[in-house]
Formats: C-alpha cells, sequence, structure tokens
C-alpha cells in the first residue's frame, strides 16, 4: 500500500509523500502516523481527503451513546490501540471506526474476530478512536462491588502484588481485586477530570471521594476490611514503607492511564480510624495553555503583555493552593519563550516539560532548596528566571536582587489578594522601598466553575444576588445571567470545567508613593482600585453577565 499511496491534497508535496515512504519502508510505521507526526498536513484535513480517496465517511466526533464493550472479551487493548481502531455499535449496524484506511491487513484482521466480513468502515481521528478505546475497556472492567466481593476472604499477601510503576493500568490484566480496586479508581478519576482522590477511612466505613473543579464528591463507600490492604498497595506503588501506619509519609506514582501520563503525588496521614489517603493527579500530557485562553479580556491583556516583555523586575501571581497559579505562568513563560533569551525555572513539582527552557526541581534532601537553587541559577546568564514559590526572606531577598540586576523573575505567594501581597513582604523583613523599586506587578486570581452548556438556563435573579457581587441592574439590559441546572453531561453538577477571574496590580508611581508610607493592604487596595485595578469580584461580574459562570459561583470563590 505504502508504494501505491498517492493523495491529491495541496498540502503534500511529492516529496512529503516519498520520506513518508521511505520511512514507512525503514520503520514499518502506518503512513498516515508519519504524516501527522512530521505536521506534513493537520489530521482532519488529511483524513477528509482520504475519505474522498477511499470512498471511507469520516466522522470526527465518535458517538459513545451505544457503546458495545463485549469485544473487549475477544481482542487485546494493544491491539486496537496500536492500529488505532474500534468497533462502535450503533441501532442500525455495527461499524470499524480507522485511523488508517491502507492498513488493509489489521482491518481484515478485525473483521475476522468479530464474525463481521461486511462490516462498515469509517474515519476518525486518533484521539477520538483511543478515547473509544479506552473508555470501552474501562466499562469492561469489574465493578467496585464485584471487586469487593472477590476481595472476601483474601488476605493481603494473596492479593498484593507489584506492577511496574509505569506500566499503563488499563493493559494491567492481574486477577488480584485491590491492584484492580486501585486501577479502577485512577482510571475513573482521569475520566470523570478530578485532580484529587480521597480515601478517607472512618469508624465503619472507607469513603472515596474525587475532587472535580475544585468540588469534592463522594463517589463510593467501601468496607472497611478493604482498607488496610487499599494502603498496602498504594505504598507499594508510591515506593514507600508498607510497615510504617504511625508517621506521615509522602511519595510519587508514575502511570499511564490509556493514552495520559500521569504524576501522582501521594500524601498518606495517620488519623483515628486508620492511615487517610490523598492523592493528586497530574495530567502531564496536558496541553500549556496560552494566555488568550486563560480568560483575561482585551484590555489586561495587553498590559500582562507589555509586562511580561520587561527587560527587568519581578511579576507576582498570588492565590490559594490550586488556584492556576502555576498554569498562569506557564502560559507567559511559553509566550515569551524563543531562542534568543534565556529561561531557568526553579518549581516544585515540575507540573510540564517545556522545550527550550530550563527546569530545575526542587530536592530538599540534598538541600536544592528554592534559596540555593535561585543562587546557582543567577551565575547561569539568565534573562528570564521562575521561582515556583517565594517562602522564606531568603528566597524573597534573592528574588529582589535579581530583578534589580537586570532579570525578569516570576514567582508566587499564597495571599488573598493583590494588595496583601506588599503585606506579606514587608512581613517578611523586605524594606519597602526594595519591593516599590523591584515589584512592576502582583496578580491575584481564582478559579471558578464555568456553567455546563447543556443544561445552564436563563433567569432574572433578585436585586439581593446582583448586589451580592456588584452587578446593577441596568447592565442587565444587553446581558443574560445564567444559572446551573443538571445533566448527565456535567455528572449532575451544572457544572463543566473551569476558568479564572484575576486581579491585576500594576505598581505605577502613585502605588509606589502608597507602599514607601504603610504596609496597611487597605490603604494600597484603595490606591490601586483608583488606579484603575479591577478586583477579583470585579472580574466575576463581568463572567457572569456573559454567561460563563453563576452569581453563586463567583461569591463562594471570592467570599467577600
Amino acid at each position: 500500500m505504502a508504494q501505491n499511496f498517492q493523495l491529491e491534497t495541496p498540502g503534500l508535496s511529492k516529496e512529503i509523500i516519498e520520506n513518508a515512504r521511505n520511512i514507512h519502508a525503514a520503520k514499518g510505521d502506518g503512513i498516515v502516523d508519519i504524516l501527522i507526526q512530521q505536521k506534513a498536513i493537520a489530521e482532519t484535513d488529511l483524513l477528509q481527503a482520504m475519505s474522498s480517496q477511499f470512498g471511507v465517511p469520516f466522522v470526527a466526533d465518535l458517538s459513545m451513546e451505544n457503546l458495545n464493550i463485549d469485544f473487549t472479551k475477544q481482542i487485546p487493548i494493544q491491539y486496537l490501540r496500536k492500529h488505532k481502531m474500534v468497533p462502535l455499535e450503533t441501532p442500525d449496524d455495527t461499524l470499524i471506526a480507522v485511523n488508517d484506511p491502507s492498513d488493509f491487513q489489521a482491518l481484515d484482521d478485525l473483521r475476522h474476530i468479530l464474525g463481521r466480513e461486511d462490516v462498515q468502515v469509517i474515519l476518525s481521528t486518533r484521539a477520538a478512536i483511543l478515547s473509544a478505546i479506552n473508555m470501552a475497556y474501562d466499562l469492561g472492567q469489574d465493578s467496585s462491588e464485584e471487586f469487593i466481593q472477590d476481595m472476601n476472604g483474601e488476605s493481603p499477601d494473596s492479593i498484593i502484588s507489584e506492577i511496574e510503576e509505569t506500566a499503563d493500568l488499563l493493559d494491567d490484566t492481574s486477577d488480584a481485586p485491590v491492584i484492580k480496586l486501585v486501577n479502577l479508581l485512577l482510571s475513573r478519576a482521569v475520566k470523570a477530570r478530578a485532580s484529587d482522590i480521597h480515601i478517607e477511612p472512618f469508624k465503619q466505613s472507607l469513603v472515596i471521594r474525587y475532587r472535580i473543579d475544585g468540588i469534592l464528591y463522594n463517589i463510593m463507600n467501601l468496607p472497611k476490611g478493604i482498607q488496610s490492604s487499599l494502603a498496602s498497595r498504594i505504598k507499594i506503588m508510591a515506593k514507600l514503607d508498607i510497615a510504617e501506619k504511625r508517621l506521615p509519609q509522602d511519595g510519587r506514582i508514575d502511570v499511564k492511564i490509556g493514552d495520559n501520563a500521569i504524576d501522582i503525588r501521594v500524601s498518606m496521614i495517620p488519623i483515628a480510624f486508620g492511615e487517610r489517603i490523598v492523592l493528586r493527579l497530574l495530567d502531564k500530557t496536558g496541553t500549556i495553555f496560552k494566555l488568550t485562553d486563560l480568560g483575561i479580556d482585551l484590555e489586561r491583556l495587553t498590559v500582562l503583555h507589555e509586562l511580561i516583555h520587561s527587560p527587568y523586575g519581578i511579576i507576582l501571581v498570588t492565590g490559594p493552593t490550586g488556584s492556576g497559579k502555576t498554569t498562569t505562568l506557564y502560559a507567559a513563560l511559553s509566550t515569551i519563550n524563543n531562542p534568543e533569551i534565556n529561561i531557568i525555572t526553579i518549581e516544585d513539582p515540575i507540573e510540564y516539560q517545556i522545550e527550550g527552557i530550563g527546569q530545575i526541581q526542587v530536592n530538599p534532601k540534598i538541600d536544592l532548596t528554592f534559596a540555593n537553587g535561585l543562587r546557582s541559577i543567577v551565575r547561569q546568564d539568565p534573562d528570564v528566571i521562575l521561582v515556583g514559590e517565594i517562602r522564606d526572606k531568603e528566597t524573597a531577598e534573592i528574588a529582589i536582587q535579581s530583578s534589580l540586576t537586570g532579570h525578569l523573575v516570576f514567582s508566587t505567594l499564597h495571599t488573598n489578594d493583590a494588595a496583601s501581597t506588599i503585606t506579606r513582604l514587608i512581613d517578611m523583613k523586605m524594606e519597602p522601598f526594595l519591593i516599590s523599586s523591584s515589584v512592576i506587578a502582583i496578580i491575584a486570581q481564582r478559579l471558578v466553575r464555568t456553567l455546563c452548556p447543556d443544561c445552564k438556563e436563563s433567569y432574572t435573579p433578585g436585586y439581593e444576588s446582583l448586589a451580592s457581587i456588584g452587578i446593577e441592574t441596568k447592565m442587565l439590559e444587553n446581558n443574560k445571567i445564567y444559572r446551573s441546572m443538571k445533566c448527565p453531561a456535567c455528572m449532575n453538577t451544572g457544572y463543566r470545567g473551569r476558568t479564572a477571574i484575576f486581579e491585576m496590580m500594576v505598581l505605577n508611581d502613585d502605588l509606589k508613593k502608597v507602599i514607601l508610607k504603610t504596609s496597611d493592604a487597605n490603604q494600597i487596595r484603595s490606591e490601586a482600585i483608583k488606579s484603575g485595578m479591577s478586583t477579583l469580584m470585579h472580574d466575576g461580574a463581568r463572567k457572569v453577565l456573559e454567561g460563563i459562570t453563576s452569581i453563586e459561583e463567583v461569591y463562594r470563590v471570592t467570599g467577600m
């Protein structure tokens, strides 16, 4: 097939096709994969062109409503993922979705296994096919109730066996029920977009909760007898001491779940009824956001672009844990990242690898702290430095000195708003004149849940609701206010996904004068508002008027 591969589309020259043939002959990779990996043509454009050539329909989004998982008992998941094909049921027929219609042999083999030689073929994207495969095999695993039944009478020694930490959990065929249960908890958490898994022991039960879009939801209650086995399994995966149950332990697990590489931070602490476990999930395959994706309005986006291109100074991003500070900083770094400047970061942890940027992982065990790492970074001739967090006076001093000697420094602090960041720095014994000379902007942010587009409904809120976040009645003339409802698409929460609200305080001359006179956050805040700063609540109100989120959500997050 590769030798006869011809495709008439403006995006592909004869040289590109010939090069793809040569790679196919040398390595055996599929022609479609080669062309997409080389970014010779967009995947959808290639599939649409192949749809015309082969007379096979192209379907971008595969429906999961009638997903029949019977095939998962006959066909190994590795086979389908390797050849990027998946059987699908429709009310009228069975289809096979493929990504490369030129892979005839694999397609014929699949037809033979299914016993359907005349089955219809459709084209779809790699992501859609892999998602369908993962969902089918996820649903094909035993339910948690079946796991619980299997575990009755089993001892920890008989059900715990270590698996390779980088193994794909969906490929794991171990029959040990506790292993299957842990794999189920992790794979379903990823599917539900959960950021954390909480395993909480109580007197009579073991409660599993997922944090989704910042809110904890009860997922299932397990029998108390499973607790010890489950904790031991997680300790083995995280390479912790399974015999130690009296002291807190921290570890990490690297796994693959489907097509996602997941970094899991494990925290275990002893409480009255056993060990409480929290697993923080970080999808390392996630894409890095651009500044335009963060939800910043055009006026402030223009200001932010100017700030991140400053030759020197400190830009601080503040907010509680999990408020998206690192995402904002990565978006800023990816915007200014180019071969002409040297960017070095020191982080804990490194959440995403960015091409062209030197990233250092904090390691307290060998005394590689933020302060010590920062001292070394400034000797590496950097133009831009990112310090994951300013935690102490020493780190703050070095960051300020670095900015005053011609470096642009990005960092984070845990404060409630932009103005109180100045107070916090002064509490850390930083001189006000150094703060006013080095800090050029402070950005406070929070994450608010976005309304589910499938079930949100417009309504007319009462005066008190509007006033709670500073919306006046006249603002409703050209805008609609929406509220959350419930539907299966949002797991009956009314919300799907999150966006950020921002408070950007740029230090102008007037603000610097106030900082030199006082450390009172209220006075600094008042002066910043006079200078045009839009507060977190005002930005939240703007997103309510745009139909992005609800009044209740903004009030919950800003709490003012």
